[in-house]
């Protein structure tokens, strides 16, 4: 059985989260109602996954969170709203530890539940098997310089895409937030080569988040929110509620934002992204890193990168906050290195 610590100060919020996963027939449940007496419960139910609401009387769930990390440390889920408000609050949480998060649409509770009760099931379970500390990554920075600083593994001739320069894809879900907090700002601010991210988010986060990491970091962070042209020392980040792909556009290279595809099942969708790079970059120029999160997305554009002469790095199990993307390229032959960042050099 998984134990459950359901943490929000609404009494039928709370009825209905107790009467999901009662459905679900794995989960003994306990419950509070403001952040005080989740700090306790964690304390004395010693649950395997809590639930946090963020805005709550006498404590919120920031607070809560900061208490719970530093005392026992457990997976958290973050539920939170659909608002910019909502989605730096999120960014905050992530920073202090917890797993992910579900955001609550509008409308009244019983019909937000429904809408997001698979999203939440799934994300609580992913959550159980999550790590929830030792999971910096801050090596991979020093992995990206010596990726760019390497020779070509053939001789290049540039087809269509980034000239002398190169192209940095990074394709990111469950955990992702923390984990480029800790890559993108050891990024020099003459790294001459852009980088675009597709990181799973909701279409009201990707902006807030795009101008948190901006205040972070040393390169410049931008919502790819409509076409731009793809210029070094940049960092793209891709709209929620859309795909993030590249084109040429009067012989520029240009990142764009188009309507989410039905074919892919995430959303910025990390193999779109990659397929894309494949049409209109030279594979050779490329590396694609595939960090922490849940599923396979991306993992057959990554492995046909390598195949057509690019290089690939995949999180290891070890630093992973959840393995399963890294694990899929790994599965598929598409990881031309796996590392501990910890190990590596220079770290």
């Amino acid at each position: 059985m998984i134990k459950i610590l359901i943490v929000d100060d609404s009494a039928l919020m709370r009825r209905q989260l107790t009467t999901l996963f009662q459905a679900e027939g794995d989960f003994t449940i306990r419950h509070a109602h403001n952040g005080k007496d989740a700090v306790t419960e964690n304390r004395d139910f010693q649950p395997d996954v809590v639930t946090l609401d963020i805005n709550m009387p006498e404590m919120d769930g920031i607070t809560a969170l900061s208490l719970i990390m530093a005392e026992r440390p457990v997976p958290v889920v973050m539920v939170s709203s659909l608002t910019e408000k909502g989605a730096l609050a999120t960014f905050e949480a992530l920073h202090l530890g917890a797993v992910d998060y579900v955001t609550k649409p509008g409308g009244t509770i019983s019909l937000s539940i429904d809408e997001i009760s698979k999203e939440l099931i799934s994300k609580v379970r992913s959550a159980v098997k999550a790590k929830v500390k030792g999971n910096t990554v801050r090596g991979l920075a020093q992995r990206l310089r010596e990726e760019r600083e390497k020779p070509p593994a053939r001789p290049v001739a540039i087809r269509r895409g980034v000239g002398s320069e190169g192209l940095v894809l990074i394709g990111v879900s469950t955990g992702g937030p923390r984990t480029l907090e800790d890559i993108l700002p050891q990024l020099p601010a003459n790294f001459p080569w852009p980088v675009l991210v597709a990181q799973h988010m909701p279409p009201s986060f990707t902006k807030p988040f795009a101008d948190r990491m901006n205040g972070l970091c040393q390169l410049s962070i931008v919502e790819a929110s409509h076409p731009m042209p793809v210029e070094p020392g940049t960092v793209y980040i891709g709209k929620g509620g859309a795909d993030m792909v590249l084109c040429h556009r009067s012989g520029t290279l240009t990142v764009m934002a188009k309507p989410e595809s039905r074919e892919f099942l995430w959303h910025p969708s990390v193999e779109l992204m990659g397929r894309s790079a494949l049409e209109c970059c030279d594979p050779a120029r490329v590396v694609g890193v595939m960090l922490t999160g849940m599923g396979y997305d991306g993992a057959d554009a990554f492995t046909n990168i390598k195949k057509q002469g690019g290089r690939t790095i995949a999180e290891s199990e070890e630093s992973a906050v959840v393995f399963g993307m890294p694990a899929e390229l790994i599965k598929r032959g598409g990881a031309s290195v796996v590392r501990l960042p910890k190990k590596l050099p220079g770290s």
